[in-house]
């Protein structure tokens, strides 16, 4: 196929040897399976800022923190400049968590490096060597469900415990490979301990995954596992060992009535996000 303009750059420079066919064409980015030598493996193109719907950006990008002063003044400025730096750190972001994550043991695709807007990285596949697909294109038994439940909340503790949280996780960036759950589309991670956003966001990844795993083995709705991690994260107990029943009993102390609020009105948001994701992709694509 023609290479893309996007991706010209990288063929030129050996980074890729062949552009084999597009993957999917998403809302925040194109992906492409691509020829890196004799390894077959995906590139995904950022789209610029105005070509993205991402919602709430400003909301993911609290807490993260520029080494550059220079830069992170013309960040908070929003110079020409400044738009710039902010675009390259958003890219960044997710390069960096997936290396972060799979140093801490979390199932995310390989990453090689992003370059000129271009995420190199592992195309996870199936047992039978296809682009293994998402989640939401599944059906699953009560014990799979029940197994690859437990396997995602383990992942999300030891996101958590490495200081991310993914943000914006649901049955729609979770892949199935034969070895259970991967995670996937990080460009809008977290940073635990330094967003005011963390807890509301970690409680509506953890809730979008249960429900979905719920609606096969019904007894996980009643688990309140974010509830129980965050308890411990914020004691300074959380370990990626330490383990967790999904049990959590609310007290008067621990009640917030403004969190509640946030978070239904969080949740009544992220439906209708939900819903039309689901009336606009086509089946077979996926934010990789």
């Amino acid at each position: 196929m023609k290479t893309p303009k996007r991706l010209q750059p990288l063929v030129d420079e050996g980074l890729i040897d062949e552009v084999i066919r597009p993957l999917m064409s998403g809302k925040e980015a194109d992906v492409y399976i691509v020829r890196c030598g004799n390894d077959i493996r995906c590139a995904k193109i950022y789209k610029e800022t105005d070509k993205r719907s991402f919602k709430k950006a400003v909301e993911y990008r609290e807490g993260r923190k520029s080494r550059n002063s220079r830069r992170a003044r013309a960040m908070e400025k929003g110079s020409n400049y400044g738009r710039k730096e902010q675009e390259q750190a958003w890219q960044n972001a997710e390069v960096d968590a997936l290396f972060r994550l799979a140093y801490a043991g979390v199932r995310v695709p390989k990453p090689y490096g992003c370059f000129d807007g271009v995420l190199l990285m592992e195309l996870i596949t199936d047992e039978a060597g296809y682009v293994a697909p998402r989640l939401n294109d599944v059906t699953l038994t009560p014990e799979m469900a029940i197994a690859h439940h437990a396997m995602v909340m383990k992942d999300v503790q030891r996101m958590l415990c490495a200081g991310i949280i993914h943000g914006d996780l649901s049955e729609f960036n979770v892949l199935l490979d034969d070895k259970g759950p991967v995670i996937i589309d990080l460009p809008q991670a977290v940073d635990a301990a330094a967003n005011n956003n963390a807890k509301r966001m970690l409680l509506r990844d953890v809730n979008n995954m249960t429900q979905y795993y719920g609606q096969f083995a019904p007894s996980l709705r009643t688990s309140k596992y974010a509830q129980e991690m965050w308890l411990k994260f914020e004691s300074g107990k959380l370990s990626p060992e330490a383990e967790l029943t999904g049990q959590f009993v609310e007290t008067e102390h621990s009640a917030d009535i403004d969190a509640v609020l946030a978070e239904i009105q969080a949740a009544f948001e992220e439906e209708q996000d939900r819903k039309a994701r689901i009336q606009s992709s086509p089946e077979d694509e996926y934010q990789y």
